[in-house]
């Protein structure tokens, strides 16, 4: 019986910003239920690799195969209603709007059917619960990452990509918002991150690839950084 292809593969990605190049053909897999994560340095190509897959900039070469099929160059709206939810670093919430109209606009927006719904989100982030008629330009920025997150949910996506979730928020927001990633990891939602913070990240993590200029340094086990002190220095010496 012939193997399910990957959730995600991509193979041999190239891309670049006008004339800079920045991805130089990166290979790399995602399975059903894994969280892999993107770790490196600012500027090695994490964000570009996931705005290549939700298809916010076309790549210029390879392929990205969801559930076996190459979605690369297909526009971000049939990307999202194929299955796959992006947490961008900038968060983008509606500032005018409450956190319970950001959801709402965002449920209506659905086109897939599933668990998340408004009430689901709020069991998964009580804050927001308490804050459902504060308006998203008044939250903190660890409470407006909650609310970008649990927005994207409303999709109900399969993959859930998150870019640089920790970044910018102080140390017990960031204990937090591990602790929600950790849920929805444990109620099976499968995930592609891309992130600086190195304890962040291999706490979350079943797999890591190291970006380095573009290009995949290491790939393996996220027990392999985690219990080799000596290579994660190597690799990751930010």
């Amino acid at each position: 019986m012939t193997a399910p292809p990957p959730l995600l593969a991509i193979e041999g990605l190239h891309a670049a910003y006008g004339l800079s190049r920045v991805l130089f053909g990166i290979s790399l897999q995602v399975e059903a239920g894994e969280c892999v994560c993107l770790l490196g340095r600012n500027g090695v190509g994490k964000t570009t690799t996931m705005r290549s897959v939700m298809g916010l900039l076309p790549p210029t070469g390879g392929h990205i195969l969801w559930k076996g099929t190459d979605i690369a160059g297909w526009a971000p709206h049939r990307v999202a209603r194929a299955g796959i939810g992006f947490v961008p670093e900038d968060r983008r919430v509606f500032a005018e709007l409450t956190v319970w109209e950001n959801l709402d606009v965002a449920a209506r927006a659905a086109r897939r059917d599933g668990k998340w719904t408004i009430d689901a989100v709020y069991e998964l982030f009580p804050i927001l619960r308490e804050l459902r008629n504060r308006r998203g330009g008044f939250l903190s920025g660890g409470e407006q990452q909650m609310l970008t997150i649990a927005r994207t949910l409303m999709g109900n996506p399969e993959l859930l990509l998150l870019d640089e979730p920790s970044e910018g928020l102080a140390p017990l927001v960031v204990e937090a918002l591990l602790h929600n990633i950790s849920a929805l990891k444990e109620q099976g939602v499968t995930i592609l991150l891309a992130e600086q913070g190195v304890d962040f990240s291999l706490a979350l993590a079943d797999r890591v690839y190291v970006l380095e200029k573009g290009r995949i340094r290491h790939a393996g086990p996220a027990a392999e950084l985690r219990n080799d002190q000596e290579l994660r220095n190597r690799l990751l010496s930010l």
